[in-house]
């Protein structure tokens, strides 16, 4: 099967889209991928890609095509400009792409607009268009503080509504999206859930070897406005007595220059910046830690994600402590992988830290269960056969919803 995949982000930026496409022609099928200049999460577009050089490469066997776009910066109106540039100018490069392939799968994170060059495409080449959904909008400018109310929430909601019903099939990594497509944009597209695996690297971490007293509490990924890592600096501040117990945070991101600055007035010896390391060197963070940090914003609708780190997490067989609500607190809870509180909650957050320094009998408990539920319902062996299955019966997509 020929297979376009358009997605603004793509090795060498770090995420799952990458190993799906490079799994996908292991297996004998051709994949195409239409994405933007490599910037994330530095928010500066990388040396190797300037000056129009790299436009075209093939990556692992993946023809990769690659459109200009300003880098993301720091700010929110640089990182309109990002959004905007990569739709503007994927969407004409979308024009000139030779149409030989079967299917167009969008793998949409933020922005939604990543959608637009394959929706052209649709109707260019009259091929099958499927929307990979893993960030609901526009819900997800609301957490950077844009009303519901407001001129540009009104006109995004309109502008999603008619992105989404351009698909003639919508998957979704979370089960609770279903309930915002049905309910809230009124999709009458067929939604499958299908929730995403971890790499291979993160399924073979050992127990941590014990050299001292010690408890490393890890927070990987993108340190943004929407995963309130202040929560886990503001929690490490009431637990500054705590001998012993660190956090660490490894990843980058717009909101990490703040934190770091909070961590720095709190006077905070047992936070540990990072950086940014790219997904090869994370084994060595997952080997140390004692048990896995998740946050995110108090907000009803983000609340509905599960973040692509919690399968990462599960299957690295450790426990998972964390301040979030929704699918994620859901996951957690019937996994009986670790402790949850409600988003944004620093002082239970710190509580239930106490607990897991205490209860230390429990942590190997937390992390079988954590892989056990992972090898049920996120393997990669299961997810992979299941998207081979869903690609190649997209052709014939009707209105029933799966």
């Amino acid at each position: 099967m020929k297979i376009l995949v358009v997605c603004q982000y793509f090795y060498p930026e770090q995420f799952r889209v990458n190993d799906i496409c490079f799994e996908l022609v292991k297996d004998g099928h051709n994949v195409t991928v239409l994405t933007g200049l490599p910037n994330y999460p530095s928010g500066v577009v990388d040396n190797r890609y300037k000056a129009f050089k790299n436009r075209t490469e093939i990556i692992n066997g993946v023809k990769v095509i690659r459109s200009w776009l300003l880098g993301r910066g720091k700010g929110s109106l640089q990182l309109a400009l990002n959004y905007v540039s990569f739709a503007i100018s994927s969407t004409l490069k979308a024009m000139f792409i030779k149409r030989d392939f079967d299917i167009i799968l969008v793998y949409q994170l933020s922005p939604v607009t990543m959608a637009l060059p394959g929706i052209l495409l649709k109707k260019l080449a009259k091929k099958p268009l499927i929307l990979y959904c893993h960030d609901l909008w526009p819900e997800s400018i609301t957490s950077a503080g844009v009303s519901t109310e407001g001129f540009l929430y009104l006109v995004l909601l309109k502008l999603c509504k008619w992105i989404y019903r351009s698909a003639d099939e919508i998957f979704i990594s979370s089960q609770l999206f279903k309930e915002y497509f049905c309910n809230k944009l009124l999709i009458q597209s067929p939604i499958t859930h299908l929730p995403v695996y971890a790499e291979a690297l993160f399924e073979g971490i050992g127990s941590r070897v014990r050299q001292d007293d010690s408890i490393n509490l890890l927070f990987a990924g993108n340190i943004g406005e929407m995963q309130s890592v202040e929560t886990i600096i503001l929690a490490a501040n009431e637990l500054k007595d705590a001998k012993h117990l660190f956090f660490h945070l490894v990843g980058d991101g717009s909101s990490r220059e703040r934190c770091e600055e909070l961590a720095g007035q709190l006077g905070l010896l047992n936070v540990i910046f990072h950086g940014q390391h790219p997904i090869t060197e994370m084994p060595k963070f997952y080997e140390m830690a004692d048990a896995f940090l998740i946050t995110l914003k108090a907000n009803k609708i983000i609340s509905y994600t599960l973040p692509n780190k919690i399968q990462s997490y599960m299957a690295a067989r450790k426990p998972i402590i964390g301040a979030i609500d929704g699918e994620t607190q859901r996951v957690i809870i019937e996994a009986n992988c670790g402790l949850c509180v409600t988003a944004e909650n620093y002082l239970k957050l710190a509580e239930v830290i106490r607990q897991f320094v205490v209860e230390k009998d429990k942590h190997s408990f937390y992390g079988r269960n954590a892989r056990d539920y992972y090898d049920r319902n996120f393997s990669k062996e299961k997810y992979m056969k299941r998207l081979k299955e869903l690609l190649k019966s997209a052709g014939g997509v009707n209105s029933v919803q799966r």
